[in-house]
């Protein structure tokens, strides 16, 4: 039926090809290049491509569909028996609950090949969205059937449409009581409309179901027992196919990967024609400068691992391996002929805060990297995945400012580098301003409250205390849902506050907004502290007799040094206290002296809590084990005297 002959000095390949003219009733002998044949063979391959992007507010159950769908997927044999949040496989995402860093994984489903990129849900994280939405060519929007859309569904939705972006709406947790399915539908509708969204994209389907109970469908009332496949027809039917882009070599690099045998491996999706392994390559930086490199592996993701593959076509997310000196936002280009796609553009920080090294009397006990240069590495190595961030060195060289997106975003960075081993010590959260206009600007945040009725006035009261402005009040049900405009200066430490105020009731979100004119002095922490004396060991009779100064913040037989912060004063001052004493030892004998100390449970705080609760003249000093607060200066004297200048 064909045959194939060499051409020229360039050994072209052919086939003639003898195909029936139905018109004509003959056959015609057709001579195509095999290339040719090849391209239109993965042109119908392309079609069977879908790269979907997750997205959702915190807590909507993005990661648990994710988990059903990967089961749906058969990814699993028989005898494995998968634990609940198979993506979030770090220990910090497992505590906390939360994604922190997105996930790239695939299934196969009749046929196709879906690609799915798990994205982080709290907008500190949202570098992350911005990034791994370039890689996507539609997303799952997942919304809590009785929440409905809430401040970072806002924050990634616009992203999404912005990009272009085709929906499809994922109503969850419809099994919940007093869900409202229906009417979060319309809610999602009307947020799309306000976002600019084009009539494609509004023109969304729904499916509604319960991710945990692994059961979807088109219709709430009328569940699947056990089906989450109308996600996965969804996908393939309204999720569009890659477009197939002929041309040079162009591929933005929107994330990035590690192993100890190959180093840095680059990751991102063919934006134009193909990459194979062995091709020479121009990487293009941000600023336009341009170097020669070389593949020397191609990966794409196959289930949890990565296959390696000779050649890679448009629309393919892949994995390169060989690439040096790369950066998220680069672009992998032809070598004779480069034209780089735009870089990422990412959200400026918001937030500042000072780390430097362990100076404490207890340095070095815990951590094995407790130098300048160790942490100086770690920060500079943070900031090639980490796209939101920037660190500042300043003229001491033990210190650093570094700037993130809010005290969530930061916090996970000094929980991770506790976990590393790492000793360090970080001032107090900072806001960032700017002066536009000749004024002197502040970020303003968008936050919202969900809480009982009852204890709704204290809310509000609480958060208009921090300069915040009511802008809308809901009722649902027994419950108010509050939205309010606020400097974000005013949202550090209010968290701890509301939820004591509302029994541990409230829910709080909260999304960067704008810069506005500065809001003016904003009430902080009144009370003062109770400072350690004198280096030693706890005790329970000290603790016991101190009980009536105010809250401590160690435990009986902790050691402590002097001026390390052990409580929370009553008073606005600082007192300066002794816990290292002992009850002194005699042969007499009285009921009074004899009594047990009866010692009130400290209050033990979160990293988050500790960041947000110190002043200015205090820091948290971070250890693999501890975590205390401390005076900057530790001296009595010494801080006597600086607090007078």
């Amino acid at each position: 039926m064909f045959s194939h002959k060499q051409k020229d000095k360039k050994h072209t390949h052919f086939l003639f090809l003898l195909l029936y003219n139905i018109n004509n009733r003959h056959f015609v002998c057709v001579k195509m290049s095999f290339t040719l044949i090849l391209r239109q063979i993965y042109k119908l391959s392309m079609q069977k491509i879908r790269n979907v992007a997750i997205i959702a507010h915190v807590d909507h159950g993005k990661t648990t569909l994710v988990d059903k769908m990967l089961l749906a997927g058969q990814l699993f044999s028989d005898r494995e028996k998968p634990t609940e949040l198979i993506l979030d496989n770090n220990d910090l995402e497992r505590e906390r609950g939360i994604t922190i860093v997105s996930k790239n994984v695939s299934i196969r489903y009749k046929g196709y090949k879906i690609n799915i990129i798990d994205t982080p849900g709290h907008s500190d994280f949202g570098g992350e969205v911005e990034r791994v939405l370039n890689m996507a060519d539609g997303v799952l929007l997942l919304v809590d059937a009785f929440e409905g859309p809430m401040p970072q569904t806002r924050f990634v939705l616009q992203k999404a449409i912005e990009i272009g972006l085709k929906p499809i709406v994922v109503i969850n947790k419809v099994d919940k009581p007093n869900c409202r399915p229906e009417e979060v539908q319309e809610e999602v509708f009307d947020l799309m409309f306000n976002l600019d969204a084009t009539e494609e994209q509004l023109d969304f389907p729904t499916i509604y179901g319960s991710a945990k109970n692994n059961w979807m469908s088109t219709d709430w009332k009328a569940p699947r027992v056990d089906d989450i496949t109308p996600v996965l027809d969804a996908i393939i039917e309204h999720i569009p196919e890659p477009n197939y882009n002929e041309g040079p070599t162009q591929m933005l690099i929107t994330s990035l990967d590690y192993s100890s045998f190959v180093g840095r491996i680059a990751i991102g999706r063919v934006h134009r024609g193909k990459i194979r392994e062995g091709q020479d390559i121009a990487l293009v930086k941000r600023d336009g400068s341009i170097q020669k490199n070389r593949i020397k592996e191609l990966r794409v993701f196959e289930g949890f691992s990565q296959s390696k593959v000779y050649e890679a076509e448009c629309g393919e997310i892949v994995a390169v391996i060989g690439v040096e000196n790369f950066e998220i936002g680069d672009s992998i280009c032809d070598f004779e002929n480069p034209e780089p796609l735009p870089p990422i553009a990412i959200d400026e920080p918001t937030m500042s805060m000072v780390f430097t090294i362990n100076d404490s009397p207890f340095f070095g006990k815990d951590g094995k990297y407790v130098t300048s240069r160790h942490i100086n590495d770690r920060l500079i190595k943070e900031l090639d995945r980490n796209l939101a961030l920037r660190v500042k060195k300043s003229e001491n060289d033990d210190v650093w400012t570094v700037y993130g997106r809010g005290v969530l975003h930061l916090s996970v960075l000094i929980e991770t580098m506790r976990r590393e081993g790492y000793e360090l010590q970080v001032g107090q959260p900072q806001v960032i301003f700017k002066e536009i206009g000749g004024k002197k600007c502040e970020p303003i945040e968008e936050l919202t409250i969900n809480t009982p009725d009852e204890v709704s006035g204290k809310v509000i009261e609480m958060v208009s205390v921090r300069k915040g402005e009511m802008v809308s009040m809901e009722k649902k049900g027994d419950r108010v849902h509050l939205v309010f405009q606020i400097p974000s200066r005013g949202i550090i430490g209010l968290r701890t506050n509301v939820l004591t105020a509302t029994a541990g009731e409230a829910i709080m979100a909260h999304r960067f907004l704008e810069y506005q004119p500065y809001k003016g002095d904003i009430e902080k922490r009144t009370n003062g502290s109770m400072i350690a004396m004198e280096s030693g060991t706890a005790f329970a009779y000290a603790i016991d007799k101190l009980q009536d100064r105010g809250k401590f913040f160690i435990f009986p037989q902790d050691e402590v040094y002097a001026g390390q912060v052990v409580g929370e004063h009553s008073k606005d001052n600082d007192l300066v206290v002794n816990v290292t004493k002992a009850k002194q030892l005699t042969n007499m004998r009285s009921k009074s002296s004899d009594e047990k100390a009866k010692i009130i449970p400290p209050v033990v705080f979160s990293l988050e809590e500790a960041l947000e609760y110190i002043k200015e003249d205090e820091y948290v000093e971070v250890t693999p084990n501890h975590m205390r607060l401390r005076k900057i200066i530790l001296d009595e004297t010494e801080r006597k005297k600086a607090n007078k200048q």
